[in-house]
């Protein structure tokens, strides 16, 4: 049983709890970005001091860590929510794809981030690692969708998975700039409209998926 002088601690710890998800969160916008942004960037757009900020990371590596926890723990569940049955939502190819794509984009500045981050903090190599579990979804879902002709063959499936990530992250971009607004869906049809699939069909795809209950929701 704790005792009195126990539970001053416990708001203290949710304070700090919060400050470091607000650190984070502005680490993630300001990387993203630009990733060569300096720690006193990142302060100033969480609200915090500096020397807050080294109250929870040590410096950049620190942070550059607990950002890339946050952001490949939330794409891994991403990628476990695609891939999770769904009553009615379709089981072939192009709905496998759609799916991921929704169920993707809410994280998708993660996504950008770690690429981001690529150049300066993390090898190509440690990020393709952290990236893989994403890219091997979708040239999958592209395999299967090019042997049922659901897809075009003209491109390799691991190709067209490249090309499409990078179709998507440009797409995310605008929306970062302001230049668009989209809720997935319109990155999720031009998605499957790059595999091959006829406009039409892969907007009422998207629609379909869009019902109540045929997505899973994405942990924060």
């Amino acid at each position: 049983m704790s005792s009195p002088n126990d539970r001053p601690a416990v708001p203290q710890r949710r304070r700090t709890r919060a400050t470091r998800a607000r650190i984070l969160d502005a680490a993630l916008r300001e990387l993203g970005r630009n990733p060569d942004s300096s720690l006193g960037d990142i302060a100033e757009a969480a609200g915090v001091a500096r020397r807050t900020l080294y109250t929870h990371f040590a410096g950049r590596a620190a942070l550059v860590e607990g950002l890339t926890e946050d952001a490949v723990r939330a794409i891994r569940h991403a990628v476990a929510d695609a891939s999770a049955p769904c009553a009615g939502s379709g089981r072939g190819p192009a709905s496998a794809l759609a799916r991921f794509v929704l169920t993707l984009w809410p994280v998708g500045d993660a996504y950008r981030t770690l690429i981001g981050l690529a150049r300066q903090d993390l090898g190509p190599d440690e990020v393709s690692e952290l990236l893989d579990p994403a890219r091997e979804t979708v040239a999958g879902i592209l395999a299967e969708g090019q042997r049922r002709g659901d897809f075009h063959t003209v491109v390799p499936p691991g190709p067209l998975s490249a090309a499409i990530e990078a179709h998507l992250l440009a797409l995310l971009g605008t929306v970062n700039a302001g230049n668009w607004a989209d809720d997935g869906s319109g990155a999720a049809t031009s998605a499957l409209i790059a595999a091959g699939v006829d406009s039409a069909a892969a907007t009422a795809t998207v629609r379909r998926l869009h019902d109540p209950g045929q997505l899973p929701s994405t942990p924060g």
